[in-house]
């Protein structure tokens, strides 16, 4: 796990060398270890290493037999050794033990068709020097990520948006235009970022750049194809065997490996699946307010099965002292106020372990999260006529809000593309443009609603790009090409909130700390079952994750095998109607950064009426929270 950091252009009017020493430092607590760098006057590439794999010899950048390809690569290959039998086969020659120089000789003899041989989670950078071109590529999830902006002759590229505002030729702005798609989802769907110029390489994608020009592909779909002749039990069974194998290639390191546990299912089935192969140590993360904390259940699951924990209890004063640090880690403000506690669990762990694996994914693949099952309800009410549907919803909309049904009369009135509900996950958009400053709330209609915003993705999520061929994802013939709106729901996730909300924090919470985060669910062969199993698998009206949770039973407690999805809690809600905390976030809110940003009297009345118990305005006034405090830390 490591960083880097690189540009390609001729360097005219500044110190080449100073400006790639001053990218990577940006960067050195991806790579704490150690330090590498390369550049030939046209490309240069800087790297930060965390040693994980062949402690000694694996330094970065990496090069072919003969130096015309130099690679700086982030992340794990867990083929690797599979991979460097077959390519030391047909002749090439291994300087290094480590997985990442299966990358280099992998492109050499497959170009990029080395991406469908790949097994992990990766961002890498490649410059072919004889050709003068940089290839780029990200892998199938968007684990980990890559950044970069291009400007004429010029292409700026790295792990971290920060490590780009260390070159002497860039300068940061605030993507004004995109404030009000960022107050609805907390993130942007598409490849832009909230940093004008800088654009995020989606996930499953690969970029070309050679002579001032880019090209961009993709390598990797993430679409389900259901198969209907699979049984429960089958599916179970699959799921056990493949999940206990994934563990076992993600448990690969020269360093010690630990696992994140909290009470759920999913975290508990891949400690429980690690302990099958070493001596893992599990970590977890709590709260002194008892209903919020997991702290007692992940104890009472670890010493079930024989797991060694260690927890800690974070307080109001540490989550809120925080709050800086971690927007700033994060590039990008994120208000998804579960990175607190995964911040302070890292840098936890850190103080133990250097590689700790995780439970991320599994809710998007096998359908974990409650309001898929929604889409059950809403599935025979779209049977009904929309002339009808949008005279039921106008009806509803004059009734008080919390009356029963209101909020499912209106809501499905609406298609697929504008109901998904991340698209007003924090904010419904017109409330969005009322919280803005006019001028900038008229930047943001000039954008689009979100529904717009996401509206390509959304058309993938549907099957509308594959119904265009006649294919299923899979590419095999079908009649309309539609898929059912559960399908729907997980593949929008999958391309959206879990690359640009779940697996962001993530990878920024862990790196911050120095630690690097496995995925085991996210790996192509779990997804390869995934995908195949049929929607009641997924999500009934009574379960979520079924297939999950039947192959949990074969090896956990029945409690923990059947526990309901609670997500990353934390007391916040609670925490904002006390004081100091209700003063101390109002006074960043009345600040002159806010005040630039948001209506001030928007703010006051949402925080009044969430102190009273009235509603919950948690969500909403933590976004604009989030938000200023990372643009003071990130602008000055």
């Amino acid at each position: 796990m490591c960083g880097f950091a690189g540009f390609f252009d001729d360097g005219a009017g500044y110190n080449r060398a100073a400006a790639l020493d001053a990218m990577a430092a940006a960067i050195a607590h991806r790579g704490p270890d150690e330090a590498g760098a390369f550049d030939d006057g046209r490309c240069a590439l800087g790297f930060r290493r965390l040693a994980i794999i062949d402690l000694e010899g694996a330094s970065q950048p990496l090069f072919n037999e003969d130096g015309t390809l130099v690679l700086v690569f982030n992340g794990e290959i867990y083929n690797y050794r599979e991979l460097r039998r077959r390519l030391e086969g047909a002749g090439h020659v291994f300087a290094t033990q480590g997985d990442g120089e299966v990358l280099v000789h992998g492109f050499e003899q497959w170009g990029p068709r080395l991406l469908d041989e790949l097994r992990g989670m990766f961002a890498f950078a490649l410059y072919d020097r004889t050709r003068g071109e940089l290839f780029c590529a990200r892998d199938a999830f968007g684990i980990k990520p890559l950044y970069y902006a291009a400007d004429g002759p010029r292409l700026l590229f790295a792990s971290e948006i920060k490590a780009l505002q260390a070159h002497p030729r860039f300068t940061a702005r605030l993507n004004e235009r995109r404030l009000g798609h960022w107050l609805c989802m907390e993130y942007l769907p598409d490849d832009e970022t909230l940093i004008a110029g800088v654009r995020k390489l989606p996930a499953g994608h690969w970029l070309r750049w050679r002579d001032g020009r880019t090209e961009m592909g993709r390598w990797f779909s993430p679409h389900f194809v259901p198969d209907t002749r699979l049984g429960a039990d089958e599916a179970a069974e699959a799921i056990e065997d493949v999940l206990r194998e994934s563990v076992a290639a993600h448990a690969i390191a020269d360093v010690e490996v630990g696992c994140f546990l909290s009470a759920g299912v999913d975290s508990s089935l891949v400690a429980s699946e690690a302990a099958r192969i070493m001596d893992a140590r599990t970590f977890s993360i709590g709260y002194g307010e008892e209903r919020y904390s997991e702290l007692a259940a992940a104890r009472a699951f670890a010493s079930a099965v024989g797991l060694s924990n260690q927890g800690r209890t974070l307080t109001a004063e540490e989550f809120f002292a925080s709050v800086p640090a971690v927007q700033y880690a994060m590039d990008e403000p994120l208000p998804n106020p579960s990175a607190i506690p995964l911040y302070h669990l890292c840098r936890m762990t850190a103080e133990s372990v250097k590689v700790v694996l995780s439970g991320e994914g599994a809710d998007e693949l096998f359908g974990g999260y409650p309001y898929y099952q929604e889409c059950l309800s809403f599935g025979p009410y779209m049977a009904v006529p929309a002339n009808l549907r949008h005279a039921l919803a106008a009806g509803a909309a004059r009734l008080p809000e919390g009356t029963h049904g209101r909020r499912f009369l209106m809501r499905g009135a609406r298609p697929f593309g504008e109901r998904y509900l991340r698209l007003e996950y924090n904010f419904p958009w017109n409330d969005a443009l009322d919280l803005l400053q006019p001028d900038l709330a008229a930047l943001a209609r000039g954008a689009g609603a979100p529904w717009e915003a996401a509206a390509p993705l959304l058309a993938e999520a549907c099957g509308a790009d594959a119904a265009a061929r006649g294919e299923s994802a899979g590419g095999q013939r079908r009649g309309s090409g539609a898929v059912d709106e559960v399908t729907a729901m997980q593949t929008a996730d999958i391309l959206t909130w879990m690359q640009q909300d779940i697996l962001l924090k993530a990878d920024k919470m862990s790196m911050a700390a120095s630690l690097e985060l496995r995925v085991p669910f996210l790996d192509r062969e779990v997804f390869a079952v995934a995908r195949t199993l049929p929607a009641e698998l997924r999500v009934t009206r009574t379960e979520t994750k079924p297939a999950l949770r039947r192959a949990a039973a074969r090896t956990l407690p029945a409690r923990t095998a059947a526990m309901p999805k609670k997500g990353f809690l934390t007391p916040l809600a609670q925490w904002l109607r006390e004081e100091p905390w209700a003063a101390q976030v109002r006074e960043v809110l009345h600040s002159a950064t806010a005040r630039r940003f948001f209506r001030t009297e928007v703010l006051d009345a949402l925080l009044d009426e969430h102190r009273s118990g009235a509603r919950s305005h948690m969500k909403r006034i933590w976004s604009a929270y989030c938000f200023t405090l990372w643009h003071e830390a990130y602008f000055g």
